[in-house]
């Protein structure tokens, strides 16, 4: 069984390796579609170097719906190739390369018209789902379905009844978007592949017009070194245009962000049996199932402010609150937003004014010699943006290299997971943990589930939940720190773990025990402790009051408030 653990002395020696050999590839980010690329590179047999600023999917990949979906709006936009390609993906990753991270979904989809929406959405969704039975991978999901407003509130007491006339429900599926980014990284690394976070290219190095190599500065060892590389792969997302500037070349096409928001309220504030999509009069609102929450979004606006850490406005909030409460029969307030998180979408310039019309399609250009750039695309199809990037890489090399074979490489933690799920009483009864406990562990790690276990075996207080935040065992935060590279307390409150957003506190009353736990793992003393402990909490202040203020320009000047993690 295939793993690979990137502790703080793995980091290291990837770096070391990365500055001591010419690489094949080297991909800047570390977002899904860079996690994919260099996965894609390792597994064609490619010597592969991964680096990424901040942290594993810190940007627009742990910031999104968490939905693995085709995208009802682009069929009805008549993208069927974007579609299509979208639903392939999402029965591969259901059946074959990640069924421990993703999951099927119920979707409600309230009519409010007798008689032609029906038809009009039934036909939709009719040929979503056929779509996605030809793709040969979707099988594996439920069909849709036509309820009555009787039946449509009775698997979703929530709605009022003047909302709906009847109503259509379907599936998709769903994931926890940083987690996975995390995954795909630790199976690049498995395969070979050098990867680093807190490590930022400066400068790319330039014989003639060829870029040969990029200039890397570890931002927590100190000390900057050259990474040579036959080719770079610049997946940088809303990133894109700045990383381009680093070579004088702003590239063949722009990239824009548009902003999305979503609040996270508790489970027991919205009663229903299914997740819910409602149309804006700009988009669709969904209603996710999240554990024990719901997640709501989401807002679609232009973004021009700062990309690091965009910032939810009071406006935001109240739009998806107005929305949502249209159709609920007890409306939510201020007070039942536990968590509110906002992203960036990568989308590609130039085909529309209003971002939630600009293209959702991918693009990949080789604007100098040796510098490849992929953009745009959506977090479904980051596997075929991957290998169009390597293949547009590997054109430039001097030898045959292998097609992609990611199609059939699951991601680490899938082989043997369903065997484990089947057995999951046993392990509960084993380990002495409840069997939602173990659930909730294979869910999250898959075969690798036993590491974990590991740790509690060797020290039983590990087993224990984190303080504060009990859906999370202590041995979590200490596994995320020693297998899964995460190297700042925000890493494990925000990413690994979804604690800054599924509390009333936003992980405050966690960070301390966090952070201690973290401690010997990384080798901090009680100041760097407590340092972590301080800068998260002026971080959930400085989120807290940008929440307040009325638009992007103040929320901006808010959120920027909290010290961000420094370079050495």
């Amino acid at each position: 069984m295939r793993t690979a653990t990137l502790g703080p002395d793995e980091r290291g020696a990837a770096l070391a390796r990365m500055a001591e050999r010419e690489l094949d590839i080297l991909v800047v980010g570390a977002g899904v579609v860079g996690a994919g690329t260099a996965l894609d590179a390792a597994t064609r047999g490619l010597t592969t170097g991964l680096v990424e600023a901040r942290d594993w999917a810190a940007g627009t990949s742990s910031r999104s719906s968490k939905l693995i979906h085709g995208g009802l709006r682009y069929l009805e936009m008549l993208d069927f190739a974007l579609v299509r390609e979208a639903l392939k993906e999402r029965g591969l990753l259901l059946e074959r390369l990640a069924p421990h991270l993703v999951k099927p979904v119920p979707f409600l989809y309230p009519l409010q018209h007798r008689g032609w929406e029906r038809l009009y959405a039934g036909t939709g969704v009719a040929l979503y789902d056929a779509m996605s039975v030809s793709s040969g991978h979707g099988r594996g999901l439920p069909t849709h379905r036509h309820l009555s407003r009787k039946r449509a509130l009775r698997v979703a007491p929530c709605l009022k009844k003047d909302a709906l006339v009847g109503a259509l429900q379907y599936y998709d599926a769903q994931m926890d978007d940083a987690r996975y980014v995390t995954t795909i990284v630790r199976t690049a690394a498995a395969y070979g592949a050098d990867v680093a976070n807190r490590a930022r290219v400066t400068g790319f190095l330039r014989e003639g017009e060829r870029v040969v190599g990029a200039r890397v500065r570890d931002l927590e060892q100190g000390g900057e070194f050259e990474v040579r590389a036959r080719q770079i792969v610049n997946a940088t997302g809303v990133w894109t245009d700045d990383t381009q500037k680093l070579i004088a070349e702003r590239g063949q096409f722009h990239v824009r962000a548009s902003k999305g928001i979503h609040l996270v309220v508790p489970k027991d504030r919205i009663h229903s049996t299914t997740g819910l999509i409602l149309r804006t009069e700009k988009s669709v609102l969904f209603v996710i199932p999240w554990g024990r929450h719901w997640i709501v979004g989401t807002t679609d606006t232009d973004w021009d402010l700062d990309k690091a850490h965009p910032a939810a406005s009071s406006a935001d909030i109240d739009y998806l609150l107005e929305h949502v409460n249209a159709v609920l029969a007890v409306p939510l307030t201020r007070d039942d937003v536990q968590g509110v998180y906002a992203g960036l979408r990568p989308l590609l310039a130039g085909e529309s004014d209003a971002t939630s019309k600009l293209s959702r399609e991918h693009t990949v250009a080789h604007p100098v010699p040796g510098l490849v750039v992929v953009a745009g695309g959506k977090y479904t199809t980051y596997r075929v943006m991957a290998k169009d990037a390597v293949d547009e890489a590997v054109h430039a090399l001097d030898r045959r290299v292998a097609e992609c074979v990611t199609e059939d490489v699951p991601l680490v933690g899938a082989e043997g997971y369903k065997a484990l799920w089947n057995g999951r009483a046993r392990i509960a009864q084993r380990t002495g943990l409840h069997v939602a406990r173990v659930e909730h562990l294979l869910n999250r790690y898959g075969s690798m589930v036993d590491e974990v276990l590991e740790l509690v075996a060797a020290d039983p207080s590990l087993g224990d939940p984190l303080t504060g935040a009990d859906d999370y065992l202590r041995a979590e935060v200490v596994y995320a720190a020693s297998h899964e590279g995460a190297r700042h307390l925000d890493d494990v409150l925000t990413r690994r773990t979804r604690i800054s957003i599924e509390t009333f506190d936003r992980g405050t009353r966690s960070a301390r025990e966090a952070a201690e736990l973290m401690a010997p793992v990384l080798g901090w003393d009680r100041s760097q402790v407590e340092k972590e402990v301080e800068r998260y909490e002026k971080r959930v202040e400085a989120e807290r009051e940008s929440q307040l203020q009325p638009d992007d320009l103040t929320a901006d000047a808010a959120r920027l408030g909290a010290p961000d993690v420094q370079p050495i």
